[in-house]
């Protein structure tokens, strides 16, 4: 399993890292996790074995560079370095229980089985197909373009005419579509998904608009990692303290669906196989503090670990104020 990460430097420009307990060994060759997958596929080579035979060109402080301490800063850890319009953020959603119940919760005005827990129990049901077979379909969603993908450390911004915005802590899968049109899983990544759940509230018909938000990704990619049973935490940090938090869980044997079925419900769709283009997929929180009625503010900080998935990811919230103005369309 290796654990990687994509930095910066004002003048040195983008470098790739293996992280290696309190190190960071910055490779020389490639600038880009994307370049160098590339360059991995066209020469029939795994990742994990081209990244680990790159040489080393110097090494940083990891300790110093995760406090944002660094001349070097935490990029996000996989994006289409040239063209972020390029990189496609979905996910899918009513993945775990927890989530489908708060969802019920939310969407219920009466006692009965709402449409999302009838989509969480058709997954039960049919989401985990036997090798080879297709299983029936997960929710799927759009959040946006490579736009609006932020890095450990970096603000999600509550925008000024959103309810609200509240963390949604996932894996993310990261993936990449080769020269011949195939989809290849480059690796894993903590996820923010981050969401305006009040809008979502309103009518279970606003989920799409709700999604249309900022989202994180890191501090690390992890290549192959174990993805059975990934227990996690999630908090809420406020004033310096630790206002909320919870235990999580993710992992194929949390979730309604198989990776095999998420994916090939992603990929199946040939617009979604452009050679070049990357996709970021949330594949569903287990738990969020939204359901535990907390509202965040302006200078809280979400807090997302998953065991085996490197350093916690840490998030800022800024809510931005601004009173909303009218958008026109101009005519031709």
């Amino acid at each position: 399993m290796l654990r990687v990460l994509q930095i910066a430097h004002p003048v040195q420009g983008r470098r790739i890292g293996i992280v290696a307990d309190n190190e960071v060994a910055v490779l020389s060759g490639f600038g880009t996790v994307y370049d160098a997958a590339f360059r991995a596929f066209e020469r029939g080579s795994g990742l994990e074995n081209f990244l680990r035979a790159l040489p080393v060109e110097f090494s940083l402080d990891y300790d110093e560079l995760y406090r944002g301490d660094s001349n070097w800063r935490i990029l996000a850890p996989f994006d289409h370095p040239s063209e972020p319009a390029r990189c496609l953020i979905s996910g899918t959603g009513l993945t775990h229980l927890a989530s489908a119940e708060t969802r019920q919760k939310m969407h219920a005005a009466a006692e009965h089985e709402t449409d999302s827990m009838r989509m969480y129990r058709w997954g039960v049901e049919g989401g985990r197909p036997a090798p080879g077979s297709i299983g029936t379909a997960p929710e799927w969603f759009y959040k946006g373009s490579g736009l609006i993908l932020r890095a450990h450390g970096e603000a999600l911004e509550v925008l000024g005419f959103a309810e609200d915005g509240g963390e949604e802590p996932e894996i993310a899968g990261v993936y990449m579509i080769d020269t011949p049109g195939r989809p290849r899983r480059i690796g894993m990544a903590i996820g923010n998904e981050f969401s305006d759940h009040k809008t979502e509230r309103r009518n279970y018909l606003y989920l799409a608009p709700s999604k249309l938000r900022q989202c994180s990704l890191g501090p690390e990619l992890i290549i192959d990692p174990a993805f059975d049973m990934v227990p996690g935490t999630v908090s809420i940090e406020r004033d310096g303290g630790v206002l909320w938090s919870k235990e999580i869980g993710s992992g194929e044997q949390r979730m309604s669906h198989s990776l095999a079925n998420m994916e090939h419900h992603h990929f199946k769709f040939p617009q979604h196989r452009r050679p070049g283009d990357v996709h970021i997929h949330f594949y569903g929180a287990d738990a969020f503090s939204f359901g535990a009625g907390l509202e965040l503010e302006d200078g809280d900080v979400a807090v997302i670990s998953f065991q085996g998935f490197g350093r916690a990811l840490r998030n800022p919230i800024r809510v931005n104020r601004e009173e909303q103005s009218l958008v026109y369309a101009l005519p031709a």
